[in-house]
């Protein structure tokens, strides 16, 4: 059996997946678990199979490496607030199915190989063309919530410190009524002095974190997400039973979040039909000199 055929599938099905998964973070805001899921195991088994076909142990074992590797890395940035979980998911999910360079002969697909896994050329190349989606999504959102309207001066000083910062909070976040939060929402942050929301915060052992609030004397805690993956399940129904009995308010500061989605797939393309981004500009700059 040809097995670029199975490589033909890995790829089709890959991209098909990380479409559905752009189209949702787009439409919904979040990346399904069973479509990742459905990616990851269906990398480990399309692998497993071409192990067998070839009677060569080292598909199975580098789908593995791979995913681990490179859930491993995507987590720490996630930590860092990068990207959100669904993303590391679906990093993760391509690194299963598609481990390493690979190259199509029937279909002239060469990808520029590198010398780290091909999930990290996806990672390297999704980073970089987020950039244009970055631009245009803060672009609807001044325009949506008529930022130069509401601020006639910020044209004229749209460098300034304050003005950025007024960029950034009135396009980057927004306020919600708790009623309306979901899992996944990234709380900002939220003062408060009764320490009992310290005790129930805590013991839920969630995304949402107390700090000791050192800038303002009236306010002597804040909590807020600690990373972009947003709160857990039990968090949500936690922040509704206190706006209910009256320990918070009944709206929340939240941040919009950017899907990043988008640009995975569209690395993704780039990485099967040119290959990683940084190894060609490196190659063409060794060409001209």
């Amino acid at each position: 059996m040809n097995l670029s055929i199975v490589f033909l599938v890995q790829i089709s099905i890959t991209v098909l997946f990380c479409a559905m998964a752009a189209i949702s973070d787009v439409k919904e805001g979040i990346v399904p678990v069973s479509l990742t899921r459905f990616l990851l195991i269906f990398g480990m088994v399309s692998n497993l199979l071409l192990s067998l076909l070839s009677s060569n142990v080292k598909y199975i074992l580098a789908s593995i490496i791979s995913a681990v590797i490179t859930y491993t890395i995507t987590y720490m940035m996630w930590q860092l607030n990068v990207w959100g979980g669904g993303d590391v998911k679906l990093f993760t999910g391509i690194a299963s199915v598609i481990p390493f360079g690979f190259n199509i002969s029937f279909l002239e697909i060469f990808p520029q190989l590198s010398l780290y896994p091909f999930s990290f050329s996806v990672v390297i190349n999704s980073i970089l063309v987020s950039f244009p989606f970055l631009v245009i999504f803060v672009t609807h959102l001044i325009f949506k919530n008529k930022v130069f309207s509401k601020n006639s001066d910020f044209l004229f000083n749209v460098l300034n410190v304050n003005s950025l910062k007024y960029l950034v909070e009135s396009t980057l976040n927004k306020m919600i009524p708790v009623k309306d939060i979901t899992e996944g929402t990234i709380v900002n942050e939220y003062y408060f002095n009764n320490e009992y929301i310290c005790e129930l915060i805590g013991e839920a052992d969630g995304n949402l974190r107390i700090y000791k609030n050192n800038d303002d004397s009236y306010f002597k805690y804040y909590f807020k997400s600690q990373s972009a993956g947003g709160i857990i399940a039990e968090e949500v129904y936690l922040l509704k039973i206190m706006s209910v009995q009256g320990f918070i308010s009944d709206e929340l500061s939240v941040k919009i979040s950017f899907p990043f989605a988008p640009a995975i797939f569209f690395g993704l393309l780039i990485a099967v039909v040119y290959g990683d981004i940084v190894m060609l500009f490196t190659k063409n700059i060794f060409l001209v000199i």
